[in-house]
């Protein structure tokens, strides 16, 4: 005996982000396929076997009927509810066929069938046998495309705008094909003019494809790769860097104190003298050179405020 699809299951389907297409169902609800308890007022209705054996022309004749029949039934009431879980049941070899074209994602297939199970009541609820089209016809594109949705809504590392996503495509399909044309990679301005957008754009929709996949920075290399682990070759902050700016800052200001300052600056900074060596050297007293220095230091950080 086959599963049925639970009647508030559905009804929240449009709004769940995955559905649980093999929850069992409410006896008040559904009935097995093949038995003899029906909801009141359906006992009209073709017996159905169990869902896997019924044959894609056996279930195509059968959803048929029950889409006739959903089309007089009221929305909300049990016997609408068993008609609309039984054509779920009936279709699901379609979202199952739609999700085999994506099982080389990486995303479980479990998922890609409770995805595309959306996409099929979606098709459903639309579905009207006066438009005289097959209904594997009519489902197959809304089935595929909440697939794709989920892909894009989730496959991305960084999460980055919709308009960008599909920019990303279209840049890929455009680069393609000036690649073919031009035999080399197409230009900022090439790709720009052959979408009729902005070189601003291209350079965004570009900058967005890198968001697409991340590597670990634990991840090993490549076997002919000898530089190690990504975390291994990214860059550190050198506060040398800092100290180099300020230096050339200083240097003009330094230019123009005194010959006395600047070497009582040069002996106590850059030969580590004390105050009372500077003094000796001098032929002044050590109270005398600390005067100077703070006099001298006080200058000096007063215009580098002012530069800055």
């Amino acid at each position: 005996m086959s599963p049925r699809l639970d009647a508030s299951q559905t009804q929240r389907a449009a709004s769940a982000p995955l559905l649980d297409h093999r929850a069992h169902s409410s006896t008040d609800d559904l009935a097995p396929p093949g038995g003899s308890t029906e909801p009141e007022g359906l006992a009209d209705l073709p017996e159905i076997p169990p869902y896997d054996e019924v044959g894609a022309v056996d279930a195509r004749a059968l959803s048929k009927t029950l889409f006739a029949r959903l089309e007089s039934l009221e929305e909300g009431t049990h016997e609408y509810s068993y008609v609309r879980n039984t054509l779920v049941e009936l279709n699901l070899a379609l979202v199952k066929f739609a999700a085999s074209r994506f099982r080389s994602r990486s995303e479980p297939m479990e998922d890609i069938v409770q995805v595309g199970t959306i996409g099929l009541i979606k098709a459903i609820d639309r579905f009207e046998l006066s438009r005289g089209v097959e209904f594997p016809t009519f489902a197959m594109p809304t089935i595929v495309g909440e697939i794709k949705r989920f892909f894009r809504d989730t496959s991305w590392s960084v999460r980055v705008p919709r308009r960008l996503q599909e920019l990303r495509l279209d840049l890929a399909k455009a680069g393609d094909e000036l690649a073919q044309q031009l035999d080399r990679a197409p230009t900022v301005a090439e790709l720009a003019e052959r979408l009729d957008i902005s070189e601003e754009e291209v350079v965004q929709g570009m900058a967005a494809s890198n968001a697409y996949t991340a590597s670990s920075l634990d991840a090993q290399p490549a076997e002919d790769d000898s530089e190690g682990a990504l975390a291994d070759r990214i860059g550190y902050e050198d506060h040398g860097l800092e100290g180099i700016e300020y230096v050339e800052s200083l240097k003009p200001l330094i230019a123009e104190l005194p010959p006395r300052d600047r070497k009582i600056l040069s002996l106590r900074f850059v030969a580590n003298m004390t105050q009372s060596e500077i003094g000796d050297e001098l032929g002044i007293s050590q109270m005398h050179v600390s005067r100077l220095l703070s006099r001298t230091l006080v200058r000096l950080r007063k215009g580098l405020t002012l530069e800055e």
